[in-house]
């Protein structure tokens, strides 16, 4: 299993590979805000593993197995977001929260808040139930 880290990477190739066809060293350094060696690094350690093949200077491809995980981690992080805003979380704070917890909940945990939000996906009334609930807390607490 992949360490947060690599997780972090892996995610961030996949979404490259799905925008642009590829992911090049300098592209993940700079949607990460780390230098190219560290990204080198990192890739070379994810071919070690299986996640990706990686040729210098010809660039990388994800293997079965790291699209298999990235298309995962897409999906954790999306739903995550998802989740947090229908709870009510500010957008502005979204995605760094997001970023904070996600290789923090077990996949277990994942797949029940995937539930929630199917629960209350499309559904207005219970999107209002949930706002009613959430500012009359807000007024206790004030």
């Amino acid at each position: 299993m992949p360490t947060p880290s690599m997780e972090d990477y892996i995610e961030q190739i996949y979404l490259l590979i799905e925008s642009k066809g590829y992911a090049r060293v300098s592209d993940i350094a700079e949607a990460l805000s780390v230098h190219p060696s560290s990204v080198t690094k990192m890739v070379k350690k994810l071919d070690k593993d299986g996640y990706l093949n990686y040729e210098k200077y010809r660039g990388l491809i994800l293997t079965a197995k790291g699209k298999k995980i990235g298309k995962r981690l897409v999906y954790r992080h999306e739903l995550l977001e998802q989740f947090l805003g229908i709870i009510g979380v500010d957008k502005e704070n979204i995605y760094g929260d997001v970023e904070g917890i996600e290789h923090h909940l077990s996949w277990n945990s994942i797949d029940r808040i995937g539930d929630v939000v199917q629960y209350f996906e499309g559904d207005i009334k219970r999107e209002e139930a949930l706002k009613e609930v959430r500012e009359k807390h807000s007024e206790e607490l004030s």
